[in-house]
């Protein structure tokens, strides 16, 4: 496997620093309920960001790496929608008014690419010199694939996530919402707000989501550029698609089966790698027709009532 050349690292971190800037200092500037209108125009711009490095990736490393990366980014952006039921709660857990809850997803989109980068490093380490953990990931993914068919009536209970407790010991909360603060200060100590906590419990549960996400996209390709950077593509517009797709995600009634096969499928794909190998390009045929099939017998067959259910 060829090293990627240093400069395709500058021109990464170079679009993905440009973007976050505009998003923060151009888009978002004054906190603001976010409407559909908005969050819908935002995921397309996100999605397209995605594809146009997609497209230079094509071009620059050739045809495997471009698949490679379209397909862990497809793995990654299906995967993220469980995320969006997980912030939900989070959101209500904490009492985050609409209008913040933007920030809250911004900075914890921050910490989710330097915990992205450490799990990357680690599982692409371990997969090179120790064989025997592709099996490790396979089981894991197949698993928890299995488990997800299944999903049942789950509770999150976010405030109760050992970090947060933590967070609480170490300073005082003020329950109170500080016009957007994550910290005010009160009789001269430092106090957290909710919206800390808020933030702290949305990085606290992307350790347990990075535990799929990556060993998935391991699955597809060993290349560090190719995993991080399809990670970082569908982190980054996890954001806009929280607030276009929150309110009518639990419509699609077989979402988590979906999820289920696809997790289900990678994680045979480790399995049987030694056996059966697998291309980049029939992974993401495979992946994109559980999606299609997912989405259409949602809409064949739609659940009378908005799900309830919870997902982690």
């Amino acid at each position: 496997m060829a090293e990627t050349p240093v400069h395709m690292w500058v021109i990464f971190w170079g679009v993905v620093a440009a973007a976050l800037v505009l998003d923060i200092a151009v888009l978002h500037r004054k906190p603001h309920k976010i409407s559909l209108k908005q969050a819908l125009g935002e995921s397309a711009a996100w999605i397209g960001l995605a594809l146009a490095f997609n497209l230079w990736i094509y071009f620059a490393r050739g045809p495997q790496a471009g698949v490679e990366f379209l397909t862990g980014y497809l793995v990654e952006k299906s995967l993220s929608l469980d995320n969006v039921f997980v912030f939900l709660i989070i959101f209500r857990a904490f009492g985050v008014p609409a209008e913040f809850q933007h920030k809250v997803l911004y900075y914890g989109v921050l910490g989710a690419l330097v915990l992205r980068g450490v799990f990357v490093l680690a599982g692409v380490s371990l997969l090179q010199h120790f064989h025997f953990t592709v099996y490790v990931f396979g089981a894991i993914l197949f698993l928890v694939g299995l488990k997800m068919l299944w999903p049942g009536e789950r509770t999150i209970q976010p405030e109760k996530n050992w970090l947060v407790r933590l967070a609480q010991r170490v300073a005082p909360v003020q329950h109170e919402h500080a016009g957007g603060a994550f910290w005010v200060k009160r009789g001269g100590k430092w106090n957290t707000t909710p919206l800390f906590l808020a933030l702290v419990a949305a990085e606290a549960m992307d350790i347990i989501f990075a535990v799929d996400s990556v060993p998935a996209v391991l699955a597809i390709t060993r290349d560090t550029f190719i995993v991080f950077s399809s990670n970082a593509f569908a982190i980054l517009g996890l954001r806009a698609l929280y607030f276009a797709v929150a309110k009518v995600l639990s419509r699609v009634r077989f979402i988590h089966q979906g999820l289920a096969a696809i997790l289900i499928f990678v994680g045979a794909k480790m399995l049987g790698s030694e056996r059966v190998a697998i291309s980049a390009a029939a992974s993401l045929g495979i992946i994109a027709g559980i999606l299609v099939v997912t989405i259409a017998a949602s809409l064949a067959f739609p659940q009378n009532a908005p799900a309830s259910g919870t997902s982690g």
